[in-house]
């Protein structure tokens, strides 16, 4: 991948993936949402609003569905963190990672990219630098050239399940190592001839991508299989962070790991 030094000008908008049943925090999660799981004396959803602030965001977008009033009264009693913070309401039916985006659509502001973070990553990535690099990078590898239409954080963690990427960092398929599985776009694909890396649940997307949403998937759907279609006809990117130090607060005994991954 190719950066070019290109000014741009855009409103840094961002959404956090907060609707979800937290069911590997049981019995937490019982009576809260994820969100509101308090790690180091904030809730989860602090941390994260913190984190998007300082990169700049101006505008936020929170979907819920989860005891979501416990989410939007939170946020209310903080007067939104004194930022742009916006809910889409999943409460009826909860739609997934690439639902939740969709139904979120028409809150974003169609001119920028949209950085999307799930509420339970602790990480020491520059949201920042993430963002822009999505903003200036110019795909001109594996023959296709053009604007990145979504650029995806990814690490070399060890678990079951992979992206895979050309040697240009362009997605081209997943695999479970575990069972063998292979789903790719590109028939015959050989994960053997493919970088390997793990999704961190922290990516950037761009709105010329909702069109395709909008054609060809349901309202209830996940972001990853959205990214294994459209990566035939779009550039999907991987973002690899060499230091990248990560933590999933998705189980109970990730909880003291992340007190003591906030305190440094």
């Amino acid at each position: 991948m190719l950066i070019h030094n290109i000014i741009i000008k855009s409103m840094i908008q961002a959404m956090i993936f907060a609707a979800g049943l937290g069911t590997r925090l049981k019995p937490i999660t019982d009576h809260m949402p994820k969100a509101m799981v308090s790690v180091g004396g904030e809730p989860l959803i602090k941390h994260v609003i913190d984190r998007l602030q300082a990169a700049g965001a101006e505008r936020i977008i929170v979907n819920v569905h989860h005891f979501a009033s416990q989410i939007t009264g939170y946020l209310k009693k903080n007067n939104n963190f004194d930022i742009d913070i916006r809910i889409s309401d999943e409460t009826e039916k909860l739609l997934d990672t690439g639902g939740g985006i969709k139904k979120a659509a028409h809150l974003f502001d169609d001119a920028s990219p949209i950085l999307i973070h799930n509420v339970d990553i602790l990480s020491n990535v520059d949201l920042k630098k993430f963002y822009e690099a999505e903003l200036m990078a110019i795909d001109e590898g594996d023959d296709k050239a053009g604007l990145t239409d979504a650029l995806l954080l990814v690490s070399e963690r060890k678990t079951k399940r992979y992206l895979l990427f050309s040697e240009g960092m362009r997605l081209v398929g997943w695999t479970n190592v575990e069972t063998g599985e292979v789903r790719s776009p590109y028939p015959g694909l050989n994960p053997k001839d493919c970088r390997m890396y793990a999704f961190a649940g922290i990516h950037v997307i761009s709105p010329r991508l909702f069109r395709m949403m909008d054609e060809e998937f349901p309202d209830k759907f996940g972001i990853i299989d959205f990214y294994l279609k459209a990566c035939a006809t779009h550039s999907i990117k991987g973002y690899v962070k060499e230091d990248l130090k990560l933590l999933d607060v998705g189980k109970l005994d990730s909880l003291k790991e992340a007190e003591e991954f906030l305190q440094g």
